[in-house]
């Protein structure tokens, strides 16, 4: 077992252990074990930036070019923007919502074929680099708007049928909940903007054009208008709370599909088969 791999399964034992806290705080209402868990999830993103060294060290490239490298790297910046937010708002609720998301996408990274790759010389680009990972810092801002849209609409629920469960006393008010989602606009759609764009250069170098009306390429512009819309609406005609969280979660599911439906499921120049990833 090469060391990138060890790295990488340890790293998805410390994200186990850690979502399995988070969610013992939530239920048990045990804040001491919410502090537990996230230096567990800071020790396991210390050892999954040290698997990501050693994947760029054994395969020379970036390690995001294969389904499971795509995977690990997703997961990676989910943890690690959940982590920055944390140093804001200090929500140990919060991961337990967005850690279990980390960990289901390493399980399934570590379903995928795991050995490094030969890079496609379609990927061998400098903006190969700039390209994924403005794409995936985009995509793990809109996880943490996805996971406090869901926390707004339960919130919201319980409030308005006067039922509380024991996660109704771990969840902030819907403000704080509303503020992170704007907070993740705020950052996610300039770094999808500049996914695009970028994706768009490097198409050009390899392709010989900006648009090619690929498959991911129109998911991504259907993706890009779904959060304009919610970033015109909330900036010229009010959007907030309900409809805005409502948006964070399609606009995320929309995303997810962006990423691996349409790299699994659908032809073009951007599947793994494609790229030789699979």
């Amino acid at each position: 077992m090469t060391a990138n791999i060890l790295l990488f399964k340890i790293t998805l034992l410390l994200y186990f252990g850690a979502t399995v806290l988070f969610l013992v705080d939530v239920i048990g209402r045990l804040e001491k074990t919410g502090r537990f868990a996230r230096w567990l999830l800071v020790g396991g993103f210390t050892v999954h930036s040290a698997a990501l060294v050693a994947r760029f060290v054994a395969s020379g490239f970036t390690p995001s070019a294969t389904l499971h490298e795509s995977l690990s790297f997703f997961a990676w910046t989910v943890v690690g923007i959940y982590l920055l937010f944390d140093l804001r708002y200090r929500l140990a609720v919060l991961g337990a919502f967005v850690c279990p998301l980390a960990l289901v996408l390493m399980i399934a990274g570590s379903a995928a074929p795991m050995g490094v790759q030969p890079l496609n010389p379609m990927l061998d680009s400098w903006w190969f680099p700039v390209h994924v990972t403005l794409a995936f810092l985009g995509n793990a801002v809109f996880a943490i708007a996805f996971g406090a849209g869901i926390m707004y609409l339960l919130q919201e629920r319980m409030l308005k049928s006067k039922k509380f469960s024991a996660l109704y006393y771990r969840l902030p008010s819907l403000q704080t909940l509303d503020s992170i989602n704007y907070k993740c606009l705020t950052f996610g759609f300039p770094l999808m903007t500049m996914g695009i764009i970028s994706g768009a250069i490097w198409a050009n170098s390899a392709w010989g054009g900006y648009w090619r009306w690929d498959p991911k390429e129109t998911w991504a512009l259907i993706t890009w208008f779904l959060y304009a819309a919610l970033l015109h609406g909330r900036l010229t005609i009010g959007w907030r709370g309900r409809r805005a969280a409502i948006f964070a979660i399609i606009g995320f599911l929309c995303l997810l599909f962006t990423f691996l439906g349409v790299n699994l499921l659908l032809t073009g120049e951007h599947s793994f088969r494609a790229m030789g990833g699979r």
